[in-house]
């Protein structure tokens, strides 16, 4: 059954803007069809569609239940802003794995670095990515991409979580396994992951100040494209 999000009232989803023409110009969903709907909140529900006026959907709710594809753990990923496009694949596939949130971060060893004046449309389109994402792997919920942070600010967030922490390939003895068994209660969970220069000693030392333990991720140094997926893989295994 094709998935979309929508904002669900009562007995009856209206549908328009992108997700209207997906359903009306390109998969041509006529009424009678019954397609899943999602509020973007962890609501699901199945719905058949009763009527397309113009650009706008209206669609009978049949069945409405919790979504069952939500972690029991809020995670938000602070990504050092990579090269090229590899962010895009970061979002898709973080979103696939769980993520709640994603916040691009611009630190010293940032080689990408983002205009002011693009930035708007940067984000757009990554939260884009993150909405197709969210509909492809039957997420409960769209997870936001925000806007491009400093360093410092992305610290300043961190503190907003229940346990964060710093995946760092100078980290010998500190198990990211260790942390994430001694913080079995937390309900939000916050990483960093550097660039591709990874992260500069003082970024560190700001790290650790604030409070933040670093870890290591095992032998093996993973690309910058690889370390979130591979964290995030390991914080569903313990949490979910």
């Amino acid at each position: 059954m094709r998935r979309f999000f929508a904002d669900i009232a009562g007995n009856e989803v209206l549908i328009s803007g992108d997700e209207a023409h997906h359903i009306i110009d390109v998969l041509r969903l006529k009424p009678g069809e019954k397609i899943a709907v999602c509020d973007g909140c962890g609501n699901d529900c199945v719905c058949e569609i009763s009527e397309i006026s113009g650009k706008t959907i209206s669609a009978k709710i049949l069945e409405k239940f919790a979504s069952t594809a939500e972690a029991g753990v809020k995670v938000t990923l602070y990504q050092g802003l990579p090269k090229s496009d590899k962010m895009e694949l970061i979002i898709q596939k973080a979103v696939e794995l769980g993520v709640c949130e994603i916040v691009p971060v611009e630190t010293g060893r940032c080689v990408s670095k983002i205009e002011p004046k693009k930035a708007d449309a940067k984000t757009d389109r990554w939260n884009k990515i993150s909405m197709s994402a969210a509909k492809q792997s039957g997420r409960g919920i769209i997870p936001e991409v925000k806007k491009p942070v400093s360093f410092a600010e992305a610290v300043e967030m961190m503190k907003s979580h229940d346990f964060s922490f710093a995946a760092y390939e100078e980290e010998t003895d500190n198990t990211i396994k260790s942390e994430l068994k001694n913080h079995k209660d937390a309900k939000t969970i916050g990483f960093f992951i550097g660039p591709e220069g990874g992260i500069a000693p003082e970024e560190i030392e700001k790290i650790r100040a604030a409070g933040f333990p670093t870890v290591t991720l095992g032998e093996r140094i993973l690309r910058t494209e690889t370390a979130p997926l591979a964290v995030l893989s390991m914080i569903m295994y313990e949490f979910e």
